[in-house]
Formats: C-alpha cells, sequence, structure tokens
C-alpha cells in the first residue's frame, strides 16, 4: 500500500466519475493515461472511499476501458505492486483467469509440466478464491498434487530454474492487487483488475499465453501489450479457452496470435485434426479440484488414454509453440506424448513435489 504522505494530482475518483467515465456506457468519455494511472494509484493507496471505488469500478465495466487506460492501470501495478523475479529459464507465461473454473478439468497443470519435460519452461499465477467465481485455479490443484504454492517469487523464479515449471502467488508478488480482494468480493462483477492481473507477469517473461471470450477483446489485450510501458513481452498468443481459461476447447477453438513489429493473426485449431473427437462435456468433472489433480497424476504416469490425456497433451503442445520450440502444434503433440511415454513428464512432478 502507499504511504499516507503520497501526493497525488487533480482527479480523484468521484471527479472522474462526475466529469469523465460516469454518464454511462454510451456518453461517458475514455480517461487520459494520466488520470487512469492517477486512478489506479489512488486505488491501491486505499485513498478512495468504499462507495466511490465500487462507483468507479462497475462505471468501468459499463463504459468498457480502452487500451491505454488498461495499459496506464497495468503499469500502475507493475511500478507499485508486482514484485518480479525472473528466472534464468525464459518461461512462457500462463494468465489464465484467477477466479477459476467450476464445470472442466482445468488441464493448465499438467499441460505446463508436459511442456517443461519437454524443454518448455512455463510459468503460471493464480491467487486464491479471487472474486467473482472464486472456484478453481491453478493453486488449488497444485496443492491438491501437493506441489508448494505459498511462494515467495524468489522461490517461485528456482521453482522455474529447478523443474522448468513455476507458480507465483498472488498475495506474495502482487500484495497491493491482493488488498483489493474484500472490495472486489463486495462487488459482484468482475473489474478490469481481473484483466489487468493476468498479464501481471511475475517472472518478466518474453511470451504470453492467455485466453478471450470473445476475438474483439484478444485484440485489444495485444494493444494493452503494446501500449504498456512495463510489459516487455515480444509474443503472445490469445486463445477462446474453456470457461475463459488457458485450457483449448474440443471441436473448434479460436486464436489469436501477436508477434511484435506485426499485426494481429487469427486462426482456428480442430481438435478432430489431431485425431480427437470429443466435446466439451467429455472434460467436465463433479469436483474441479480433485479431479483435476488426479487425472493430472494419472495422465503423466502414463496410465490414461482417453480425453484427458488428448487434451492435456494438445495443451502442452500450444505451450511449446508458444514459444516456438516446435514447428507446429502436430510436431508439439508428438513431443508431448513422448515426454509422457517415457516418464520424463511425471518426473517433472515429482520435482515439484520435492521443491
Amino acid at each position: 500500500m502507499a504511504q499516507a504522505s503520497q501526493e497525488f494530482g487533480e482527479w480523484p475518483l468521484k471527479r472522474l466519475m462526475t466529469e469523465v467515465v460516469g454518464s454511462g456506457h454510451k456518453s461517458a468519455d475514455d480517461m487520459t493515461r494520466e488520470q487512469a494511472r492517477e486512478a489506479f494509484q489512488r486505488i491501491l493507496a486505499g485513498e478512495p472511499d468504499e462507495t466511490t471505488l465500487g462507483a468507479f469500478w462497475l462505471a468501468n465495466r459499463w463504459k468498457r476501458n480502452n487500451p491505454e487506460e488498461l495499459a496506464a492501470f497495468t503499469d500502475v501495478m507493475r511500478e507499485e505492486a508486482v514484485v518480479t523475479a525472473e528466472p534464468d529459464a525464459d518461461p512462457v507465461d500462463c494468465g489464465a483467469n484467477y477466479d477459476g473454473k467450476h464445470t472442466s478439468a482445468l488441464l493448465g497443470v499438467g499441460a505446463g509440466v508436459v511442456a517443461a519435460a519437454a524443454g518448455t519452461p512455463v510459468v503460471v499465477h493464480s491467487g486464491d478464491g479471487v472474486p467473482t467465481q472464486k472456484e478453481t485455479a491453478y493453486k488449488h490443484v497444485l496443492d491438491e498434487l501437493g506441489v508448494r504454492t505459498e511462494l515467495a517469487p524468489q522461490e517461485s523464479a528456482d521453482m522455474v530454474d529447478e523443474t522448468g515449471f513455476g507458480f507465483y502467488y498472488q498475495p506474495e508478488f502482487n500484495p497491493g492487487v491482493h488488498d483489493l480482494f474484500d472490495r472486489r468480493d463486495q462487488m459482484g462483477v468482475r473489474t478490469f483488475v481481473n484483466t489487468i492481473e493476468t498479464v501481471a507477469n511475475p517472472a518478466n517473461a518474453d511470451v504470453h499465453l492467455g485466453s478471450f471470450y470473445h476475438l474483439a477483446f484478444a485484440k485489444k489485450l495485444t494493444d494493452l501489450l503494446k501500449e504498456s510501458d512495463q510489459l516487455e513481452y515480444t509474443r503472445a498468443i490469445f486463445f477462446q479457452g474453456m470457461e475463459g481459461y488457458d485450457d483449448i476447447r474440443p471441436g473448434y477453438t479460436k486464436v489469436a496470435e501477436w508477434d511484435e513489429g506485426e499485426d494481429l493473426a487469427d486462426y482456428e485449431i480442430e481438435t478432430a485434426e489431431y485425431g480427437m473427437e470429443m466435446e466439451g462435456d467429455d472434460l467436465a468433472v463433479d469436483d474441479v479440484t480433485a479431479d483435476s489433480a488426479s487425472i493430472t497424476e494419472a495422465v503423466l504416469a502414463g496410465e490414461r488414454d482417453d480425453q484427458f490425456a488428448d487434451a492435456i497433451a494438445l495443451n502442452g503442445a500450444f505451450r511449446m509453440y508458444a514459444r516456438q520450440d516446435v514447428d507446429s502444434l502436430a510436431d508439439g503433440l508428438e513431443r508431448a506424448r513422448e515426454v509422457i511415454d517415457d516418464g520424463s513428464a511425471a518426473a517433472v512432478l515429482e520435482d515439484l513435489r520435492s521443491f
């Protein structure tokens, strides 16, 4: 949190509400970059009245933030709240929605371990029961698997270098945003914080893998990365994941791919093209945390040959492709199955448990 002596500019949230963002989604104006920066500085400092803060978040949800505003919020978060710890490895940064999944298995832990076993380091990050859904996220599946998660940032970086897979815990690496938990919980709806926390990039990775609900939102996120002064991603891939998470959907998945200096490209992935005949319901589970952990453990041990094994292998391949460690998704899929079959993936999980 900011010091009590911190000085701000001329734009308290109430004035921004009255003069800029608070007149409704059709007539509201966008903030300047400086106004958006000051707004989030005040929020992180705990300065706004609780009612004003809630109104400001809701007004921005109605108005819909543009990339410049989101970049300003992100830069303040990175400057004032995020504690980075950069591993020697250059991992893929996986920033799924922190509020989690409630219907389908969470595949990203297994996919990340498979990628790590194949030589593609992976970083994931999440909080614990983040609003609004407060459902299963990376931390919960790792906890269920017996992997230590409440790590200081440098420990997370060491985990990446020792195992190829690393977890960063939001209360440790992003305490300023974590301190907003209660206020966010009282909102009952997502705010722009749900967006920017996914690109906190605690490992200072060059490649980001994220998810979106609509292609237009992927374009907005890519523009956020371009506008930000604090994020130094040179490549990002967003896809229309299951429940907004970074798990490729069975059947058809829309993908948006960006490289620095290039325009955003979009294409589709059809799981049937890889010999995988499955639908979304095939990946549904009763207990997302417990079932995701048991499925992950069995797949990594080579004990399952079903739709979950296919999905974890495909998502692991996609992480390899995101980092450009393989030339194609098909090549990555072949590599993923190799490291499962030869025991390398199971060995990474054991290394994580021993860390």
